[in-house]
């Protein structure tokens, strides 16, 4: 028989609070570094996707070949810990009919444990002003996205020369504006390569403060999450609704996870505001090629858009202004969303992988038995359970030295049930939410 210890009891849900390592405590996000990326990017005129790749100086070539000059000089000063690398591939669709070479530039932090324990932050480098299929006229882009590359490099400088038991990828995408191309080229090739991403983090949009409306939100940032998998097969979507996980798949608990670490660290300053929802009404962002091959992905997004610096043509009409350019830009908060990147970066490198997969029985019961896969490297496991007419869990139990455990009193009809892995350090996995134990 199997001995179960119990470390701790808690009737209301508290995130651990990674141990960080001293390196960690020195460096934070600069702003005005951030600045002047986002300034350097701009002056590359165009980085639409269809722009030239070989003039050293203007369009989408230039601007990749900068930000892996950017990631090599980081890596030079951790003593090589960053390996720099592009992918290529061509596509072809209505935003270019003629066929692109498109091409993700990548900084790959190698972790000390498994190396295809993966953890990814991205931003697409691509920009394009009213016609998507102009490539001549300056697109700056400035927030849309060349905040969320700033923010990448930033979180590649931050981090580097920490150490970590799963590895970090540093992801510049191009090609988002004409398919979400960079995505699926980034998406495929961690198929490929046999990566289990444990997170992929998307921020695309991250600068700005001042919305359409004139009302500034510099406190809060959307984070968007699927609730029903897009990779689930028919059989899955019918076990889902069985089990009511509609709000626990994967990328739901990896926003869950990044809502609580904003908690616990707060004065990074910022709310997240977790909409249950993929992305933004009726769009998309290049996480969607992760959640369509089943990986954990999120969107981060500006706490309230403006729409005026979105996709525009450069102009003045009628006193109003038009176009994406850095005075609408607002560094200290882009600064903020790069510390919450980073600190999710930093629990979840260092934590274990979640469970493969956790399992109830207890129907019929006043009790609960839950059982979940062992995780290589997890010190202990966190049992959550909550009310099932709730979003967050609201109870949790540490476990040490087994895989299973009988939650007394705990009616499984009236609770959803979920386990996350931890080190000695309380880094903590995403959680796995429980489904039906394998009938005997």
């Amino acid at each position: 028989m199997k001995t179960i210890i119990l470390l701790a009891a808690a009737s209301a849900l508290t995130t651990p609070v990674l141990t960080i390592p001293a390196v960690a405590q020195t460096k934070a996000p600069d702003p005005a570094r951030l600045k002047t990326t986002v300034e350097k990017l701009v002056s590359f005129g165009t980085r639409h996707t269809l722009s030239s790749a070989t003039d050293p100086k203007r369009g989408i070539g230039a601007a990749r070949k900068w930000g892996a000059g950017e990631f090599e000089k980081i890596g030079k000063g951790c003593g090589g810990c960053l390996s720099v690398e592009t992918i290529a591939d061509r596509f072809t669709g209505p935003r270019a009919p003629d066929g692109v070479e498109v091409v993700d530039v990548l900084a790959i932090q190698k972790g000390t444990g498994d190396p295809n324990q993966v953890v990814i932050v991205a931003g697409h480098i691509d920009s394009r002003v009213t016609d998507v299929m102009n490539i001549t006229s300056d697109a700056p882009g400035a927030n849309d996205n060349a905040s969320g590359t700033a923010l990448v490099i930033e979180a590649a400088r931050v981090l580097a020369g920490e150490k970590f038991d799963g590895t970090i990828v540093y992801a510049l995408l191009s090609g988002e504006e004409q398919g979400l191309w960079g995505g699926k080229l980034l998406a495929d090739t961690a198929k490929k390569r046999g990566w289990q991403v444990r997170a992929m983090l998307n921020n695309d949009i991250v600068g700005n403060t001042l919305g359409q409306n004139g009302q500034i939100v510099a406190d809060r940032v959307r984070v968007f999450s699927e609730g029903i998998r897009f990779a689930e097969d028919a059989k899955a979507n019918l076990t889902r609704r069985a089990i009511g996980g509609e709000d626990d798949g994967p990328s739901r608990a990896l926003a869950k996870k990044i809502d609580g670490i904003s908690e616990a660290n707060p004065q990074i300053g910022l709310d997240v505001f977790a909409v249950r929802r993929f992305d933004r009404f009726g769009r998309g962002g290049d996480h969607s090629p992760f959640l369509e091959l089943g990986f954990p992905a999120v969107r981060f997004s500006v706490g309230i858009e403006n729409y005026d610096r979105q996709h525009q043509d450069l102009r003045a009409e009628n006193g109003r202004v038009y176009g994406d350019t850095v005075e609408g830009m607002d560094f200290p908060y882009l600064a903020k969303v790069t510390a919450l990147n980073v600190a999710t970066l930093r629990e979840l490198a260092a934590a274990p992988a979640a469970p493969a997969s956790v399992s109830l029985d207890g129907a019929l019961s006043m009790d609960t038995r839950v059982f979940w896969d062992s995780v290589p490297g997890a010190a202990a496991y966190r049992i959550y359970w909550r009310r099932a007419d709730e979003q967050r869990w609201s109870n949790s139990r540490i476990v040490i030295g087994a895989t299973e455990y009988g939650l007394k009193d705990v009616v499984v009809d009236d609770h959803f049930i979920g386990v996350s892995a931890l080190t000695k350090n309380g880094a903590e996995s995403i959680v796995t939410f429980g489904g039906m134990a394998p009938r005997k």
